[in-house]
Parts: structure tokens; C-alpha cells; sequence
């Protein structure tokens, strides 16, 4: 076992030296729902906490912290993205001790778009009918903890994108390793490599076209044919996080945990950024974060989308007096320039 862990270390630690911040590169990847995270809790964070997240939500961040929930786990969850937009991300997980040691999990989501005008080149006001893409994915995810001090986890997704008469699929694997150590455990380390998989391209009736074709051995008459476009393919938003986290404890279960993050991606700028989050009797949690995009020289990249803040709070409470079953809402805000930020919701059940 302890090979094994060493490797995963090796693994996750290699593509660092490929996977690193590229403008050049920006803009030129596809499926960028992958980046979207439609979880609360890890949300009011800004996604920094891939130290410490656990269960569901590690499914989207740190698949080794899968192995962490206590027994199983249901999330439910709407992500209001942009809001003002029109675009909703909605996603379920669901996650299961297998054993002593293991936890197997199944998390599905779906970006909506709302309703688009059909256009055309003959009616670019509309033709009075609309559509709305499809862009899915499910993920199949297994994490193992060793000595309840390293955890280490491995992920599949499967992607589908669509809309009428065009679809796109493809799959990617994520890899991930949580360090745990002090006295509660208090110091938290955690690598993720995420989105390493196949290219994805369009396909379909929708890029099929009438076009005329003379044909000079009959004459010159002029019918039409069916011509095929070629799409070109794209890459997957690899990257990679590193992150480290450190609780401060008040009492025996209060405690004030602050984390660091760095992200390395492939296709736009890195990321660095830092954040608190206070649990009060591991009832009320309250989250705030802040994170930027760096240039080529360090500094901050003032044009993302992102502000950089983000915050957030949920309520855990059992379903009965002493009962290890309990009930929690987590609530996130990004803010956002232009648009109305960013709106997380879920419904948590632990059991």
C-alpha cells in the first residue's frame, strides 16, 4: 500500500511540469462546464479546498476526499450561474462506504442554457422557434484512505454535449491524494489532477449543407449535392491544484480552518488564492474566500469575469435528537463583473 500511495504521489506531482498556466493557449479548449462547480459548500470557498473537501462535493475537486464522508451521502444542488443569464447548472451525488476504508460515488450534472432563438441567414430576427443545448456529464468515482492519514482516489467522467442534430462525447479521468496529520488532524494537504482525457468534436446532421454542383459532362446542368463540414476537435480544461489547509480549534469542535490553494491549467492563466471557513459546533459553518488570475509577471489579471470574492455558510442539524443522520443547507455567492454573480444552493443529506 504504501507503494502505491508513493506512486499516486509521483503521478499527480509529474504533469506539473505539462500542466502550467498558458495564455497563449487561452480560450482554446472546450467543454468548460467541467470548471463549473455546482456544489455550495466548496463554492463559498472558491473551490480552494482541496485539502479538506470531503464527500460528494470531492467529486469535483479532490476525488480522494470522497473516502471521508462518514458512512453515505446525498447532495442536491442548483447553481445559478451569471445570474442574469439565463445558464443553471443542477446536479445530484450520491456516495457509499464500500468496506472499511473505501467510498464509492456516482455525482451526474447538466448545464441548461434556457431557450435560443432559431436564426437563420434568411430570417436573422428569428424564425419563431427555439432550442436549448445539452451539455450532461456523470462521473463514476472510488477513493481508499489508509490509516485515516492519506487518502487517495481515482475518477471517470463521461461528457456529452448536444443540440439539435449535432453531438459531441468524450470522457476524462481524475486523479487525487489528501495528506492528513496532527494531533486533530489539523494540517491538510491535498493534490488534484483533473480533466486528463480524450478530445472531443462535433458530429451530426447539423453540419451538412445543400450546396450546387455543375456538372460539365451532362452539359453543364446544375443540381444540388449534400456537403459535409469538418469540425475541428478540441481539448479538455485539464489542470492541476495544490492545496494546503490549517484548523485552529476553540474548545474541543470549534475551530477556525485557513487554506491556500495554487492552480496550474493548461489552457488559461494560473490561479492563486486563499480563504477562512468557522465551524461552530459542526452546526453553523460560515465561508469567505478571495482568489486571482495571474499574469505572466505575477500580478493579477483584472479582466476575469470572477472579482475574485466569494462567500457562503451552511446549517447541519441531525434529524433526530442524537442521531448520526442529519439534514444541511449550504448556500454560496461568487461575485461576478459583469452580471449578478454567482448562486449555489444545495440540499445535503449525511447518514
Amino acid at each position: 500500500m504504501k507503494r502505491f500511495i508513493k506512486g499516486v504521489f509521483i503521478a499527480l506531482l509529474m504533469p506539473s511540469l505539462l500542466v502550467a498556466g498558458n495564455p497563449d493557449r487561452q480560450g482554446e479548449s472546450g467543454a468548460g462546464e467541467l470548471l463549473f462547480n455546482p456544489w455550495a459548500r466548496s463554492s463559498g470557498l472558491h473551490g480552494l479546498n482541496v485539502s479538506s473537501v470531503m464527500g460528494v462535493e470531492a467529486m469535483n475537486l479532490n476525488i480522494a476526499g470522497l473516502s471521508r464522508v462518514l458512512k453515505g451521502e446525498i447532495v442536491l444542488s442548483n447553481n445559478r450561474i451569471f445570474e442574469g443569464t439565463g445558464l443553471q447548472m443542477n446536479a445530484g451525488g450520491y456516495a457509499s462506504k464500500m468496506g472499511e476504508n473505501g467510498t464509492l460515488g456516482i455525482s451526474i450534472s447538466s448545464l441548461q442554457f434556457g431557450d435560443i432563438e432559431i436564426t437563420t441567414v434568411d430570417q436573422p430576427e428569428g424564425t419563431g422557434g427555439t432550442f436549448s443545448p445539452n451539455f450532461f456529464n456523470i462521473a463514476l468515482g472510488y477513493s481508499y484512505m489508509y490509516a485515516n492519514k492519506i487518502s487517495v482516489g481515482l475518477l471517470v467522467r463521461g461528457i456529452t454535449e448536444s443540440m439539435p442534430d449535432l453531438t459531441a462525447f468524450g470522457f476524462s479521468v481524475d486523479a487525487g491524494v489528501q495528506y492528513v496529520s496532527g494531533e486533530k488532524d489539523n494540517f491538510r494537504l491535498g493534490i488534484a489532477l483533473r480533466n486528463i482525457g480524450s478530445p472531443m468534436k462535433f458530429g451530426g446532421q447539423g453540419l451538412a449543407f445543400q450546396g450546387p454542383n455543375i456538372d460539365p459532362s451532362v452539359g453543364g446542368s446544375e443540381y444540388n449535392l449534400t456537403y459535409y463540414q469538418r469540425a475541428e476537435g478540441f481539448q479538455l480544461p485539464s489542470l492541476l491544484n495544490i492545496g494546503l489547509s490549517y484548523d485552529f480549534y476553540v474548545g474541543q469542535k470549534d475551530f477556525l480552518r485557513v487554506l491556500g490553494n495554487f492552480t496550474s491549467n493548461t489552457f488559461a492563466r494560473d490561479e492563486i488564492g486563499g480563504g477562512l471557513e468557522f465551524s461552530f459546533r459542526n452546526i453553523l459553518m460560515l465561508r469567505a474566500a478571495y482568489k486571482h488570475t495571474l499574469t505572466q509577471d505575477g500580478s493579477a489579471f483584472k479582466n476575469d469575469v470572477y472579482t475574485g470574492f466569494a462567500a457562503g455558510g451552511s446549517v447541519l442539524l441531525p434529524i433526530a435528537k442524537g442521531s448520526d443522520q442529519k439534514v444541511g443547507i449550504d448556500y454560496a455567492y461568487r461575485a461576478t463583473n459583469p452580471f449578478k454573480g454567482t448562486h449555489n444552493l444545495s440540499l445535503r443529506f449525511e447518514f
